[in-house]
């Protein structure tokens, strides 16, 4: 059975610029206010496909509860830039750090729109490709699990849910992704909805 898509056709969207107009910067209800506040600070992701023959996938991160910012919530492995370095540098870093991923191996594909968020970050996500089979240690001060899913349900018009709920006293919308052990909203959903919105016929 073959993925649904190619590696190439994947990289032929991330460079496309009509492909990546349809996933056009996104941000958090309160992103315009931190930037407002004292500007934004910049951060990337690494949007790992791991590319299992018929069952590419998307790997992601649980971060661990002793963590005092976003514990216990789904995350791609990533962070701050610092200084002098790149989005893809800093997505490689974090990375390695996070998860024990060895920067050589990730074949970078591109990258999707900067998202902003309401703590204050422009973040870019960097889309890469990995071949299973893979050695992972996760630094349990920051990654309580790594797990995956599958990029089929990334391109699933169906997939993604858009809830409500009050948070802080006011009423937020978020991107909802279905996965049967995590709860995958916030920053990393939207940034799941951009990659579909790129990848998407």
């Amino acid at each position: 059975m073959k993925p649904l898509l190619t590696r190439e056709h994947i990289a032929e969207r991330l460079a496309d610029p009509l492909a990546l107009a349809r996933a056009a910067p996104t941000f958090s209800d309160d992103a315009e206010a931190a930037s407002l506040a004292g500007g934004l600070r910049e951060a990337a992701v690494l949007v790992p496909i791991v590319w299992h023959d018929a069952t590419p996938s998307i790997l992601l991160t649980l971060r661990s509860e002793r963590l005092t910012a976003h514990a216990g919530q789904v995350a791609f492995p990533g962070g701050r830039l610092e200084r002098g370095e790149t989005a893809e540098a800093a997505a490689l870093r974090e990375a390695a750090e996070e998860v024990g991923l060895d920067p050589r191996l990730p074949v970078i594909a591109g990258q999707l729109p900067e998202h902003l968020t309401g703590t204050g970050f422009r973040v870019t996500p960097v889309v890469a490709f990995l071949d299973p089979p893979l050695t992972l240690t996760p630094d349990p001060g920051e990654v309580a699990a790594i797990f995956e899913l599958p990029l089929a349900t990334v391109l699933d018009p169906a997939a993604p849910e858009r809830r409500k709920a009050d948070f802080r006293g006011r009423l937020r919308e978020f991107w909802v992704w279905p996965h049967p052990e995590h709860l995958i909203w916030g920053a990393t959903a939207t940034m799941l909805v951009s990659l579909a919105r790129v990848l998407r016929d």
